[in-house]
């Protein structure tokens, strides 16, 4: 499901901004994916929350945890931040100290200027809410396998209940001077930045699909079936475009989401049927993260140099589009198969030192097993 995610934030790029698709069509398709990229980005820290905790290993460190995560997203993000760099250059663009470190260590989203969060890669802010999850996971762990069984839907009901006074809170105790272009209302940057890019406010998220994965484990998840999960993220998607901004925006897509992730895991622990396990998804999945901090540039900069600089006709647009599309599906191959798998390979686990010592597989444990 990650790649379907990340086809809704290139659907929520290509159609808000950008010129690709213009006229009526367009003002359509703006507003059928003004919430896509929210979407697409709630399920992917939902997502990460509950497998982190569905697959965390007995006895496993923090060091080690946070050697995995790093490993997994810092090649990719640096790769595509000199990307982006190299094409600020070509553009002209200026570098702003601030935007440019924030930006390459990874922790823009803490900081409430408009300039900052979506500095240089701009789809690089979620790395810094997820550097902050990966961070707190060991003792969010730690603290969620002591938590009762019995009080598990009350933590979880705490939680989805702190996603939807997120935004409460942000319009009544953050000031900030007002934004023309939000169309339901005055809002401040300040107070987008709490609801949308604060990470302690996004790892709300994250803990619920923790909280989930926990509840699954023990027994205490309801099993729902996939179709009806599916229903119920597309129906939240049609009310997340429907309510004020804020609401729309932030982790209340966890609500509709959350279910999903469950049902979807539900059928891969029990062999039942599910489209999602077909091999190309399957392979599409891997190259979401690679696709997901690539699009972006791609959507920008063709936009740039294609269709702003010209007057393309509607066909030509949309075969740009497409054209987009195919570039960033070949740039994340590239990425994934150069750098993000052979780097992961090589350094997410320590280099065993001395004779005799054999690296820990699912193989060699499967053959301890049966010797024992």
């Amino acid at each position: 499901m990650r790649f379907i995610a990340a086809l809704l934030v290139f659907a929520f790029h290509a159609t808000g901004r950008s010129n690709y698709i213009t006229g009526s069509l367009g003002e359509v398709l703006r507003k059928v994916f003004a919430n896509a990229g929210f979407y697409g980005v709630t399920f992917f820290f939902v997502l990460s929350g509950f497998l982190l905790t569905w697959s965390a290993r007995p006895n496993d460190t923090a060091p080690r945890v946070w050697r995995r995560r790093v490993v997994k997203i810092f090649p990719n993000h640096l790769v595509t931040f000199a990307m982006a760099a190299v094409l600020m250059l070509i553009t002209a663009q200026p570098f702003v100290h601030l935007d440019t470190f924030a930006g390459l260590f990874l922790v823009q989203a803490w900081v409430p200027d408009m300039t900052v969060p979506t500095a240089m890669n701009p789809v690089s802010w979620s790395l810094s809410c997820e550097l902050f999850f990966y961070l707190c996971f060991p003792a969010l762990l730690w603290a969620l396998n002591r938590v009762p069984k019995r009080a598990l839907w009350a933590v979880a009901g705490s939680l989805a209940a702190l996603t939807v006074l997120a935004p409460v809170a942000a319009q009544h105790l953050i000031g900030g001077v007002p934004l023309p272009s939000i169309v339901d209302g005055p809002l401040s940057f300040e107070q987008i930045w709490f609801v949308y890019f604060f990470p302690p406010v996004r790892a709300l998220e994250f803990v619920l699909g923790m909280v989930t994965a926990r509840l699954m484990r023990e027994g205490g998840w309801p099993r729902l079936p996939l179709l009806l999960a599916l229903l119920i993220a597309v129906g939240g998607y049609v009310f997340n475009s429907n309510v004020p901004y804020l609401y729309g925006t932030g982790g209340t897509a966890a609500l509709w989401l959350t279910p999903l992730v469950a049902a979807a895991a539900d059928t891969d622990r029990h062999g039942t049927a599910s489209p999602f396990r077909r091999m190309a998804l399957v392979r599409l999945g891997e190259l979401s993260f690679a696709f997901y901090l690539v699009h972006g540039l791609a959507i920008t900069y063709a936009d740039t140099w294609f269709i702003a600089s010209g007057h393309p006709s509607p066909g030509a647009r949309a075969g740009i589009l497409l054209a987009v599309f195919a570039v960033s599906l070949l740039l994340a191959n590239l990425l994934f198969t150069l750098v993000e798998s052979p780097v992961v390979r090589r350094f997410s686990t320590p280099r065993l030192r001395g004779p005799g010592l054999i690296p820990v597989t699912p193989a060699s444990q499967k053959a301890l097993a049966v010797k024992e």
